[in-house]
């Protein structure tokens, strides 16, 4: 539904009691850029007339609107339809859409204390608007009375489907519940959304506390000059004159602990990554954390599901918590040996040079890029020089896509853009037929979230006329003034997992916006990213882009077989990490709700321990205190997603391989299969469609090196 671009729907008394905006604040609502569609191609965002005073008047308004929309369906005195009732509901909130879908992006990739303030503010009252529509009585009767007929009704399958997952998202937000228990629901679901939106702006505000200082520059030795001045930049934008800043990614590791030679530093690092919101200050994220999660334990309970994964997991491709755990198990005994093993050659390298400590966390990439160096002779800053990201960017990811897809890229100067850095792409057809718009916004900035991540300004639909407008972001390390802007291979397979994403929503093909493009479950969404990252060592692909940056000469052959001799290196730790916080996720929404409000660090240790892994040396990926995908970002219950699609992708991959490679036809097929299909029937048979068999994870194994075969 078009009213789920954030799936927000109310009734005029609730919006007059939740909305009250600042005296003299409001735009009038003629004037708000958010009241009609942009007149921008493709309906663009106008960022030229966009302010923040617009943001909050714009939210008041789109509600206002949609709640006359809804009452009409609602009140119909014609007998429902699929036309007047779950069509016209994909009609309906489109200014509320225009707002979402903008003030999301901006308070994510480029906010400030302002949109935070107005995200504290508009989060529950859009959490009781969505409420109020899920469980309006009459409207439900009108959607149950068209699925319990919905085998005598002329339906295309994707107006079938869309009429499934409309009544399936209606009784899982409560549509069936009592009068009581619905209004304990409205009342969870605000408490949850306020403390998810105070989590998000905790761990913004830790992070960006939680940088590293530095004082002597001596303790930056082995990060290099570029390195370096960038520390510097980073410690002059905050006003240390003297003084050297690393900044935090959102992850436990931390780039720099790969080169920094100094242990201490090292340490330190390591330290204020780990502890960035267990400082018991305003920013402590702790007790966030342990009243959500008894918060969403209480509202699986109140929903009819044992546990709060049981209720996420019931519309995902694994369907039960049982089957993402036995997924997850798979790779345990493996998994704990290729740990071991890895660990211990790190121990030799360390004593080998001269080392006579035990291996802690903030040592492992360090000396593994040693054993790198070592047995595969490989150096990271050695790839650097051929990875300029705008050759990666033109002659890398998008020439792969022509490669598949056919498609082609032309820079758009005159679209306006909400920050400097950010560049915007028209994406046409071989014939010339216009898709719709990308943007990128790849570097770090400190008012932007940690991570990288893919969605629409813009979704496509038929039913609405619209094309995709879509931006991917990153967290690269902006380079100085003057310097070459030379990215990793991590961030370049960055740059490929999300442009992945992009194309899932560039071809999406969908008549319905609720089920268009990326509208899909967790543990499929990730799916088409993942696999995109195999393209970027393609030997064609490679070829085409990996090209020194002063000379223009091709990266020697013998490089880039070290590169794909070290491919696999390490995925020990890789896989660990990821699924250690795919098990912390899990662990945490499989609390019932009798349970008692956790000690989060004590659950933490205890639930990591339960693993069998090497928990010690290899922490997780993310620690709970700033796991942002389960907290407030969308991934609750749904963390083992990512390697529960690596196995698709995997698959997929091994289909290519099988069947020609990088082909036009092959991509033609992988886009007429999966990535044009959005929701429009069930992820198995999908799948399965275009796999040939039911997903298997053997070639995932085979890859990682755990297949006892």
């Amino acid at each position: 539904m078009a009213m789920i671009v954030a799936r927000l729907l109310t009734t005029t008394a609730l919006v007059a009691t939740l909305w009250s905006a600042p005296a003299g604040s409001a735009t009038p609502a003629r004037t708000n850029p958010f009241a009609t569609a942009s007149t921008l191609p493709y309906q663009a965002p106008d960022f030229r007339k966009i302010k923040t005073s617009d943001y909050l008047p714009a939210f008041a308004q789109g509600m206002k609107q949609q709640l006359v929309e809804i009452a009409i369906i609602a009140n119909n005195p014609a007998a429902p339809t699929f036309d007047n009732t779950i069509a016209a509901l994909e009609r309906s909130g489109q200014m509320l859409g225009r707002v979402s879908q903008v003030f999301s992006a901006l308070s994510s990739a480029d906010t400030n204390d302002a949109l935070q303030a107005i995200d504290t503010e508009i989060s529950p009252k859009l959490t009781a608007h969505s409420d109020a529509i899920y469980l309006n009585a009459r409207l439900f009767a009108r959607v149950k009375a068209l699925y319990d007929q919905k085998a005598t009704l002329t339906l295309t399958q994707e107006q079938a489907q869309l009429l499934e997952v409309d009544y399936q998202q209606f009784v899982r937000a409560g549509a069936q519940l009592s009068a009581a228990d619905q209004t304990s629901l409205r009342a969870l679901n605000t408490q949850i959304s306020s403390l998810q939106t105070a989590f998000q702006q905790k761990l913004l505000a830790a992070t960006k506390a939680g940088g590293l200082v530095v004082d002597d520059v001596k303790k930056l030795d082995g990060l290099g000059a570029d390195g370096i001045a960038a520390a510097a930049k980073a410690a002059s934008d905050r006003g240390l004159k003297g003084k050297w800043v690393l900044p935090l990614q959102n992850t436990t590791q931390q780039p720099a602990l790969a080169s920094l030679t100094d242990r201490t530093t090292r340490q330190a690092l390591f330290e204020k990554s780990w502890t960035r919101t267990e400082q018991g200050d305003a920013n402590d994220t702790r007790a966030t954390v342990a009243e959500l999660a008894v918060l969403r334990a209480q509202k699986a309970k109140l929903l009819g599901f044992p546990t709060f994964a049981d209720y996420v997991l019931v519309d995902q491709m694994a369907k039960t918590p049982g089957a993402a755990s036995n997924f997850l198990k798979q790779f345990g005994p493996a998994l704990s040996a290729k740990q071991r093993s890895e660990a211990a050659a790190i121990q030799a390298q360390i004593k080998a040079t001269g080392g006579d400590f035990e291996l802690k966390p903030w040592d492992w990439d360090f000396y593994s890029e040693q054993v790198r160096k070592a047995k595969y002779d490989l150096d990271g800053e050695q790839l650097k020089p051929y990875f300029e990201i705008d050759k990666v960017l033109k002659d890398g990811v998008f020439y792969a896509a022509n490669q598949l897809y056919g498609i082609s890229f032309k820079e758009r100067k005159d679209i306006p853009v909400y920050n400097p850095d950010v560049r915007v792409f028209e994406v046409s057809e071989a014939n010339g037929t216009t898709i719709g718009l990308m943007y990128f916004d790849y570097w770090k900035r400190d008012n932007k979230s940690g991570g990288a991540w893919m969605s629409n300004f813009v979704g496509q639909s038929k039913l609405l006329g619209t094309k995709p407008v879509i931006y991917n972001v990153a967290n690269f390390t902006k380079p100085a003034a003057g310097k070459p802007a030379l990215i990793s291979f991590d961030d370049v397979t960055t740059m490929f997992h999300e442009f992945g994403h992009a194309l899932h929503g560039l071809f999406a093909d969908q008549v319905y916006p609720s089920l268009s493009g990326t509208n899909t479950a967790r543990d499929f969404v990730e799916f088409p990213s993942q696999f995109n990252e195999h393209w970027a060592l393609d030997p064609k692909v490679l070829a085409h882009y990996a090209v020194n940056y002063q000379t223009g000469a091709p990266m020697p052959q013998a490089l880039v077989d070290k590169i794909r001799a070290a491919e696999t290196f390490n995925q020990g730790y890789t896989t660990g990490e990821a699924l250690e916080a795919a098990q912390l996720d899990m662990a945490w929404h499989s609390l019932p709700a009798d349970a008692p409000k956790q000690d989060v660090d004590a659950f933490e240790a205890k639930a990591l321990a339960a693993m069998g892994l090497e928990t010690d040396k290899v922490p997780p990926r993310y620690r709970s205190s700033y796991f942002s995908h389960i907290w407030g970002g969308g991934y609750a219950a749904g963390y083992y997603a990512y390697a529960w699609t690596q196995m698709l992708d995997h698959d997929a991959y091994a289909w290519f391989v099988a069947n020609g490679g990088l082909t036009r036809a092959n991509g033609q097929r992988f886009r007429d299969l999966i990535l044009s299909r959005g929701h429009t029937q069930d992820y198995g048979p999908m799948f399965k469609t275009f796999y040939g068999k039911d997903p298997d994870v053997g070639p995932m194994l085979d890859y990682l090196g755990l297949n006892a075969k």
